[in-house]
């Protein structure tokens, strides 16, 4: 299998939009990467593709999100959401490679942290912990542990703390 991870052009758009349906039976996380893609939350070096013999097979996006106290200062974080890998190959360790990809790009871009809400037992390999650590919330009724965090730099959410403020594009799907 020879994977190959990229950022996502402009010819890729269709194609993702495909693997969010395939991969969730839906349409509302190709959605979602269409409203992010036009967002200001946008950052296009954090939108990868995995491809296999040039076609995709998987996607992911890191979006700009912000974490506000009760003070109402805000922190800069991002969000790891949508992941998405055709069916016919998923399991076979496409999605780690791209959430790997996409936290050392994410790295190189001077980002502190990352925030996912996701499988418990699947994000802790890749370093996420519940987000109770730095007492930081999700603002919906998820179990604390399925919401989860990742330094990205030592001390990345040093004095870190409150709700989640994800982009309005979230609410729309």
């Amino acid at each position: 299998m020879d994977l190959k991870i990229r950022q996502e052009n402009r010819d890729d758009i269709n194609e993702i939009y495909k693997i969010h349906t395939l991969a969730f039976g839906q349409e509302n996380e190709g959605k979602l990467v269409d409203l992010l893609r036009d967002s200001d939350t946008f950052v296009p070096e954090l939108s990868l593709v995995a491809t296999i013999d040039n076609k995709i097979v998987g996607h992911i996006l890191f979006t700009k999100i912000k974490i506000a106290d009760d003070n109402q200062n805000e922190f800069d974080s991002l969000a790891l959401a949508p992941i998405a890998i055709k069916p016919d190959i998923q399991k076979k360790g496409i999605g780690g490679q791209l959430i790997r990809a996409g936290l050392n790009k994410a790295r190189e871009l001077n980002f502190e942290s990352v925030i996912v809400l996701g499988h418990e037992h699947y994000y802790p390999k890749f370093g996420f912990v519940p987000t109770t650590k730095w007492n930081i919330k999700s603002p919906f009724d998820v179990a604390t542990n399925l919401f989860m965090g990742l330094e990205l730099m030592e001390g990345g959410l040093k004095n870190v703390s409150g709700i989640v403020k994800y982009p309005k594009e979230f609410d729309s799907v």
